[in-house]
């Protein structure tokens, strides 16, 4: 089993940045795709982006190319995600997965650890 703990979320204008973090623990050998996934009210949830085991291959979604970042530190299990340039739309709760496949791409079934999530809120 794999746990994952997110923090960094909270209120921010737009324009503005945010750093999300999510520390992973137990059986972390099985983290080997890590992605972001955000869900806002009355939406599903959606893929944000996704990074391979050792960093060198990363994907994100359209709606944030060139504005968010992600990053994965292995030596802290830790996975990150910079967001810059925020709109209003990008609030949701924003949620940390991990997948025992090298091949894991943008879709929820092919996860299989999830974090409780943190919210973003992002002010017009």
């Amino acid at each position: 089993q794999v746990q994952l703990v997110e923090s960094g979320g909270g209120l921010v204008q737009a324009g503005g940045s945010l750093r999300l973090s999510c520390a992973a623990s137990g059986r972390t050998s099985d983290s080997r795709t890590m992605a972001w996934f955000r869900q806002a009210p009355g939406k599903e949830r959606e893929f944000v982006a996704r990074i391979s085991v050792i960093g060198s291959i990363t994907e994100s979604a359209n709606s944030v190319k060139g504005r968010f970042t992600i990053s994965r530190d292995n030596a802290k299990n830790t996975l990150y995600l910079q967001m810059d340039s925020l709109r209003p739309e990008d609030t949701a709760v924003y949620y940390c997965a991990a997948s025992m496949s090298l091949f894991a791409r943008s879709t929820t079934q092919q996860y299989n650890y999830w974090g409780q999530g943190t919210q973003v809120t992002v002010s017009s």
